[in-house]
């Protein structure tokens, strides 16, 4: 049945229900009036008196609150009070036109000069707290005078509910007696009445609480499951169904806040534990190439959509060389002067670009794009530089990075430091001093490696003597035969390159190791190194000294013996050349035709 049929059939039987009321009330409403009027007169009475009394307890407790605190809620809450207060006294001024008893109307003015003396002693003091003296604020509304006039108050308002009471409970008593009978016969017939209206709210409830009640309670599962893409529509009501409904809303947005501060927080440690990944590696790194692929490999993760490069300084410390990239930067070089970056001039991040209003590098392109650069430094020094740049639009911000960029570049700076300290250790424990080349303990380690790892591939081995050596010392000084050796040290390094290795044997006698050479190919390196030597003429402190010329013993293994036997086979090569006249070079192989055919 319809809802709209359901109301229509009440409102028959209501309309029925009142006609045979209505002899009762008829024959009440005389006395019912009466007794009503009787009522609300002093309802309305007592009321009034209780609410001036109330309203100016309130009125000085928000005043004195606000003196003592200092809080601004205090001061609207007074406020408020006083506009309540004009309320009730112009409620007061109609009940009196309508006319009161003299004693009760008389109570009332009196009720009303004191509230308004009360007003003054407030509303000074108020006045006073915001002209900053609180100490007098606070004396006048705890003061006797405040005291006096709030007591004074309650008194006549308890005196007017009395004498207000008294009369009306007459009048009550009077047309109660009369209206006693008729009363009950209408009230049998309201109760038929408020049946039927209740029958009627169960559906009216139905409808207003009900259904929405159903329809929160899947919105509140859903919440409740961290489901916060569930709609919550707006209800204008002002009832408690709207303010459950205000209620779900706020839960809502503070789950869609808690949800996103969660997801920054579970970046922020996904940030951490790739630095931490990354420091990790770059511990291990055995060079500077590898740990330029980490920095590259791991900076796009902890800095998305931002590029940029490894800068390392060359020994000079006047030029930077990018060592790495990641995500193609644009604005900066492969290689510029050190001078070119203000963050190596002031030894700390500095910002480019349009985003931070500061100097511009000189190694950017003179773009608007935003970079940033941070020094690298270790013990104080400055071995490098991190460069980043912004890409895609994506800005760069200083401040929310500076921890983890200080943190990386701290950790990268520490990690080159100490791989150039290892390669400067590493240099002096296996290259000789004055040449520069490769030393004997080294050229052991590379014949046992040799030996060790060999699987059927061609070595070759060069030894090498300076011919007639001493006489440059004798004629020229040692720092003469110093030069010598140091011009055959770097012939031996250009020429052999990154073909094999060479190596200072002892003396003025060096070696060269080529994997891979025949002993064919070997003799050809050896006359190559032999004319190279011989074709310069060579001069000390202005002096001529002349050609150098050099000796060679070539050996090759495995055809022609074993790794263990190279040294000692090219050595003897080596002194064949030198008893046949020296400047030349011998293979091993011909020496053992030699011994053969003998």
């Amino acid at each position: 049945m319809r809802i709209s049929t359901i109301t229509n059939w009440a409102y028959g039987i209501t309309v029925v229900l009142t006609a045979l009321s209505g002899a009762a009330f008829i024959m009440s409403s005389r006395s019912a009036i009466q007794e009503r009027l009787a009522v609300e007169e002093h309802l309305t009475l007592d009321t009034l008196a209780e609410d001036l009394a109330l309203g100016a307890e309130v009125r000085s407790d928000e005043a004195r609150l606000y003196v003592m605190r200092g809080e601004e809620r205090h001061l609207q809450a007074f406020h408020a009070e006083e506009e309540a207060e004009r309320q009730r006294e112009a409620a007061a001024t109609k009940l009196m036109a309508k006319g009161l008893p003299a004693a009760e109307a008389e109570a009332l003015k009196e009720i009303g000069a004191e509230a308004e003396e009360l007003d003054k002693i407030e509303i000074a003091a108020v006045e006073a707290f915001q002209r900053g003296d609180r100490a007098g604020a606070q004396g006048m509304l705890f003061g006797a005078e405040h005291e006096r006039l709030q007591t004074a108050l309650l008194g006549t308002v308890r005196h007017f509910r009395d004498m207000t009471a008294a009369r009306t409970g007459a009048e009550l008593e009077a047309a109660r007696a009369r209206s006693d009978w008729w009363s009950l016969l209408a009230k049998i017939m309201l109760g038929i009445t408020g049946v039927l209206f209740l029958a009627v709210l169960y559906f009216i409830l139905r409808r207003r609480v009900a259904v929405p009640l159903v329809r929160m309670t899947g919105i509140v599962g859903r919440l409740a499951k961290q489901d916060y893409t569930v709609d919550v529509p707006a209800d204008p009501r002002r009832d408690e169904i709207g303010e459950m409904n205000d209620a779900i809303q706020i839960f809502r947005a503070n789950g869609i806040e808690r949800e996103r501060l969660d997801a920054e927080r579970r970046a922020d440690q996904r940030t951490k534990d790739l630095i931490l990944q990354m420091m990790h590696r770059l511990q291990a790194c055995q060079n500077q190439q590898e740990l330029a692929d980490v920095v590259a490999r791991f900076a796009p993760e902890i800095f998305p959509d931002i590029a940029g490069g490894l800068y390392l300084l060359d020994e000079s410390r006047g030029l930077l060389t990018r060592a790495g990239v990641w995500l193609e930067p644009q604005h900066s070089g492969c290689v510029f002067e050190a001078s070119a970056c203000w963050g190596l001039r002031r030894g700390r991040p500095h910002a480019s670009g349009s985003v931070d209003a500061d100097v511009p590098c000189q190694h950017l392109d003179g773009s608007e794009a935003s970079a940033l650069c941070v020094p690298l430094t270790a013990q104080g020094d400055a071995i490098g530089l991190l460069y980043l740049e912004e890409r895609g639009g994506t800005a760069l911000r200083l401040e929310t990075s500076r921890l983890y960029l200080e943190l990386i570049a701290e950790n990268v700076g520490l990690a080159i430091a100490n791989l150039q300290l290892r390669d400067k250790l590493t240099d002096l424990a296996i290259r000789d001093p004055l040449t520069g080349l490769f030393n004997r303990r080294f050229l052991d380690e590379t014949l046992r490696r040799y030996a060790r790892d060999q699987g059927g591939e061609p070595h070759a081995c060069l030894m090498i003597d300076i011919d007639h050596f001493k006489r440059f010392n004798d004629d020229f000084g040692h720092d003469a035969g110093d030069m010598v050796m140091q011009y055959v040290g770097q012939v031996l390094r250009d020429t052999v390159g990154q073909a094999g290795g060479a190596f200072r044997f002892g003396g003025e006698e060096f070696t060269v190791l080529l994997p891979g050479f025949s002993e064919a190919e070997a003799l050809r390196l050896a006359e190559d190194l032999r004319e190279k030597i011989r074709a310069a003429i060579l001069s000390h402190s202005g002096r001529i000294i002349g050609a150098v010329s050099i000796s060679l013993g070539v050996a090759a293994s495995p055809l022609e013996g074993a790794v263990e036997t190279l040294l000692t086979r090219a050595d003897a090569a080596l002194l064949k050349a030198k008893q046949e006249g020296r400047n030349r070079s011998v293979a091993a192989s011909r020496m053992d035709q030699a011994n053969g055919g003998a």
